[in-house]
């Protein structure tokens, strides 16, 4: 992704912290623990009762966010709305799957049309009155950089605001599959979403620039790719204010802050990172670049640089 730089303008995540509506939260962050709870929000504010009690968790919590980042920013319709899932509807998922060992004969179809990945961008939507532009990526790990980089090209094809964001949940199964797989990470699976509105300009109310996104895969990363890409921005590690990072600390930076352990783990985490960075960008004066480093898959690695808006 090249120049001319994006704005972020909005932000909105719920999360197992004090995210949601909460200005300045990146001050007060405690590491997440096995019995955190998601905080959510009164979801009757932003969602009709009638739809809400046929929603999953991560329905919710997708369609809260996103028309809290409209309200945010002022705006009556996004150009365009791009969400990134590693998982998707899980909680759909498992009802549907559960529905086919236990029915016999035709299954009832709303399980199923409501465990596709493509549901929370159909039913954001849907609630905004949406025709625009509607996509969903999962990449695994790099599904929320994807939706950046989509984001972008849109932007820079001629839209001025795009919604932007990524959502997973955790279910209960999922520590029985992490168990069976061996895989050990020292923060909690958790659940999380967070929606951006990007825009092609600042309009005075932008809270962080997004300089620049940058994924590849299949292979364990190297040094050398986060040297190049800060130097095709002009910079070196010595200028980053912060890192916050997924799998590994970055050589050489400043300061590293593992975003995992104030996150917990799910697929599209970074997305949380990057409301992390952009309220630090715009309460702390003495943060002016942040760079997230998302190995949460070591074959896979995604990098986001943000630096603060200037008066």
């Amino acid at each position: 992704m090249n120049k001319p730089a994006l704005y972020l303008s909005a932000a909105s995540t719920i999360s197992h912290q004090p995210t949601f509506q909460n200005p300045g939260f990146s001050a007060a962050l405690a590491q997440v623990e096995a019995s955190s709870a998601l905080i959510s929000p009164d979801y009757k504010t932003y969602i009709d009762a009638g739809l809400l009690r046929r929603m999953s968790k991560i329905l919710r919590m997708s369609v809260a966010c996103a028309r809290d980042c409209i309200e945010q920013a002022g705006a009556d319709q996004p150009d365009a709305i791009v969400v990134g899932t590693g998982l998707g509807c899980l909680q759909d998922t498992e009802k549907f799957l559960n529905t086919s060992l236990t029915v016999e004969g035709l299954l009832p179809p709303t399980s199923f049309i409501q465990s596709t990945h493509n549901t929370m961008a159909g039913q954001i939507s849907l609630s905004l009155g949406n025709h625009g532009y509607n996509m969903t990526h999962t990449q695994n790990t790099l599904s929320f950089e994807h939706a950046l980089l989509d984001a972008a090209m849109l932007l820079r094809e001629g839209d001025r605001n795009v919604l932007v964001g990524a959502a997973d949940e955790h279910i209960d199964i999922l520590n029985d599959i992490a168990e069976k797989l061996g895989f050990e990470t020292a923060s909690p699976l958790t659940s999380g979403a967070s929606f951006f509105i990007l825009s092609s300009e600042s309009a005075g109310n932008a809270a962080a620039e997004l300089t620049d996104v940058y994924t590849s895969g299949g292979a364990e990363y190297g040094q050398e790719e986060i040297d190049a890409f800060l130097d095709r921005n002009g910079m070196q590690i010595g200028d980053i204010d912060l890192v916050l990072y997924a799998g590994t600390p970055v050589s050489g930076a400043v300061r590293n802050i593992d975003y995992l352990s104030l996150a917990g783990v799910y697929p599209t985490a970074s997305a949380f990172a990057l409301h992390y960075a952009v309220d630090l960008l715009a309460t702390n004066s003495e943060v002016r670049n942040v760079l997230i480093c998302n190995t949460l898959r070591k074959s896979n690695l995604g990098l986001t640089l943000l630096k603060a808006v200037e008066a």
